[in-house]
């Protein structure tokens, strides 16, 4: 059954909720704080105290009192207070300022903080300069306005990066309790394929897939596991089925198109599997299968079931299904809460011929211009062609049913 991208995309995520839901939840194991970035949070992060623990300034410049400021009263400096100190002196009276540094706590009895830019000075005096004014609160972040003590700062099933980072930091932690990887099994199929150590002949091609495949499934969360390659004999590719369903999650590169010896579908029916769908009409990744195991009876009764993915077996095919497919049923298990692929808005650069039946999805090069992010197609020679495929950074996404598109129309760029 061929189906719409839109169509499999959702089949796709609604069985990655399914499946989470009826799988307990995963493992947490405690890894050190930088050990924890790619990974998803377990247990939320707690404030050990507010944020700010204090009144804190925002601006360089002069604590006062509005007030002062607003009658026009000449405000006398008597101190100063810098970040990681705290005024021990006498409460701000009438007629008094503070000069104060970005950070540092407020002194008692100010309300607003003056910028120095906004303000004269002569001698120890200060006076608001002509037509500015100043409102109480002004440059002033309250103690506890960002987070109580005890409160929940990251949620649970957050992916950890470099802002959870800080803020786990923050909070004293030097550890996180993160969900474990699920286990994805990769197996590569085809009589062409040698160890990318061998010198291969000239009919023979290294096993790059299965390198790409582990690289993008460490990169989503999951723990990747190369099983050995399967030959195009029926024996090889069941063997390689009936040990990837003990897994999480069993990839296929390769076997599933309409070839004499593309056998992963026919063997997988003997194993009983659910095919969900068996292509998708996009351009290139068409030969798409995604379907499930039946669950696989243990010492403890019936298993979980194991879903799985038969990618095509050409290279870019097979990065461009799984950062499509793959990569977010994967996040889902993960425990992340994402609904697709990433995808992001583009100026197209190009004029480009449409196709009226498969979306396509070509390799490209976004330019991260701020104000018109524009995508260009890499030159290549089909989806076997790696070298163009290094040099690209994303994917140009060009819906079907349209017979051209034009330099300045707005497109939609897969990430990678």
């Amino acid at each position: 059954m061929v189906v719409h991208f839109e169509a499999a995309l959702a089949e796709v995520m609604r069985h990655a909720v399914l499946l989470r839901k009826r799988r307990p939840a995963p493992l947490a194991e405690t890894v050190s704080l930088l050990e924890s970035a790619g990974r998803v949070l377990a247990q939320p992060i707690l404030a050990d105290r507010d944020q700010p623990p204090f009144n804190r300034s925002t601006r360089d410049g002069f604590a006062v009192r509005a007030a002062d400021l607003a009658a026009g009263i000449e405000l006398k400096i008597v101190g100063q207070v810098r970040a990681g100190e705290i005024w021990t002196g006498a409460d701000l009276a009438l007629g008094e300022t503070m000069e104060i540094m970005t950070g540092a706590p407020i002194p008692e009895g100010a309300d607003a903080v003056v910028m120095v830019e906004h303000i004269s000075v002569a001698d120890d005096r200060v006076t608001l300069a002509t037509g500015r004014r100043l409102r109480p609160g002004e440059n002033i972040v309250p103690r506890g306005s960002e987070a109580r003590r005890g409160e929940a700062v990251v949620a649970a099933g957050s992916l950890i990066s470099a802002a959870e980072i800080a803020e786990a930091a923050t909070c004293g932690n030097v550890a996180l309790s993160v969900r474990a990887r699920p286990m994805v099994a990769i197996v590569a199929t085809g009589d062409e394929l040698v160890g990318i150590d061998r010198a291969p002949d000239p009919r023979q091609i290294r096993n790059s897939n299965s390198y790409a495949l582990a690289a993008m499934v460490a990169a989503a969360g999951g723990q990747p596991g190369q099983l050995k390659t399967a030959r195009d004999t029926r024996e090889d590719v069941r063997d390689r089925v009936a040990q990837g369903r003990m897994w999480d999650l069993l990839l296929f590169s390769g076997g599933v198109s309409m070839g004499k010896y593309d056998l992963v579908e026919e063997v997988l029916a003997e194993f009983n599997a659910e095919f969900l769908f068996t292509g998708v009409t996009m351009q290139p990744g068409k030969p798409l299968v995604f379907g499930r195991l039946p669950k696989l009876d243990d010492a403890d009764g019936a298993g979980p079931e194991c879903y799985f993915f038969g990618l095509p077996g050409n290279p870019i095919s097979t990065q461009v299904t799984f950062h499509c497919f793959v990569e977010p049923f994967l996040r889902v298990l993960c425990g992340e809460d994402v609904t697709g692929p990433r995808f992001v808005q583009a100026t197209l650069g190009e004029d480009l011929p449409g196709n009226p039946v498969l979306m396509r999805v070509l390799p490209a090069r976004l330019t991260h211009d701020l104000r018109t992010p524009s995508v260009t197609l890499v030159p290549w020679h089909g989806s076997g062609d790696l070298a163009a495929n290094a040099r690209a950074n994303c994917y140009a996404v060009l819906p079907p049913e349209r017979p051209e598109f034009r330099a300045g129309d707005v497109i939609s760029v897969l990430l990678r």
